[in-house]
């Protein structure tokens, strides 16, 4: 199963820079879409359905705003919209379909750039993904966690990380809710094929910093350690630009 992971910045946008040739070229099994930016009515899924893919959609209620999709060749048993939390599920956020034993999550958290207001709305919402998460692996318990995270765990995942310091997405207290994450027994798919340094998946529009490679990797696939020995590869999608994101992907076996 190959999955593929890309914060779009605006599908339609995306559409208009030759994004379905590029879907065509990788040939994902499982699309993990974020920031859709976009209504259903506005997302042309015939289009998608057309190259192999059905598509499960969940927008933000204000338009023109955030937004998650899951475009899938193949039909899952079960697809889940929210998590249950009408505050953070307005804003379209989380997204679940379930393919036999293993689900697969579509998140887009939230960025606290803006402000002290918006920040302290991430770590809310932080504190309740990951207790819907906790929640989530009592009944499902192989998860692929896949999506923008907006959070550099570790000084190798961003540019220049003495300079980050007070930075939202390098906060203390957002690395420490990644320490914790992973710790509640779930697995960085990336570090465990590659430790190496500037390897980013977001990149600012401002300075040339994509291509002076100034970036912060905030992309991830995370999966639960129970998937951990069905890895079979992962990597960051750097030719793609789409968006000032790239995907990222991840392989895995899965019966």
């Amino acid at each position: 199963m190959k999955i593929i992971s890309y914060n779009v910045n605006g599908i339609r946008a995306a559409i208009t820079k030759n994004f379905n040739d590029w879907l065509i070229s990788e040939n994902p099994d499982i699309l993990c879409i974020q920031e859709t930016k976009a209504q259903p009515d506005q997302i042309d899924t015939l289009m998608f359905a057309e190259l192999g893919y059905t598509s499960y959609l969940h927008s933000a209620e204000k338009k023109g705003y955030s937004g998650v999709a899951i475009l899938c060749k193949k039909s899952p048993d079960n697809v889940v919209i929210g998590m249950n939390h009408p505050r953070f599920d307005s804003e379209g956020r989380v997204i679940r379909a379930d393919f036999g034993d293993v689900s697969v999550i579509s998140v887009y958290i939230p960025s606290g750039s803006s402000g002290d207001e918006r920040q302290a709305f991430k770590m809310e919402f932080l504190e309740a993904f990951h207790h819907f998460i906790h929640e989530l692996r009592n009944i499902r318990p192989k998860l692929v966690i896949s999506g923008d995270y907006n959070i550099c765990h570790k000084p190798i995942d961003i540019n220049n990380p003495q300079r980050q310091i007070g930075v939202s997405g390098f906060l203390p207290e957002e690395r420490e809710w990644l320490d914790q994450f992973e710790a509640s027994g779930m697995v960085d798919t990336f570090r465990v094929f590659d430790q190496g340094s500037e390897k980013y998946s977001w990149w600012s529009y401002r300075g040339g910093a994509r291509s002076r490679n100034v970036g912060w990797r905030i992309d991830y696939h995370w999966v639960t350690d129970n998937l951990k020995p069905k890895l079979r590869s992962a990597g960051i999608l750097t030719e793609a630009i789409h968006s000032d994101h790239c995907p990222v992907m991840v392989e895995i076996d899965c019966e």
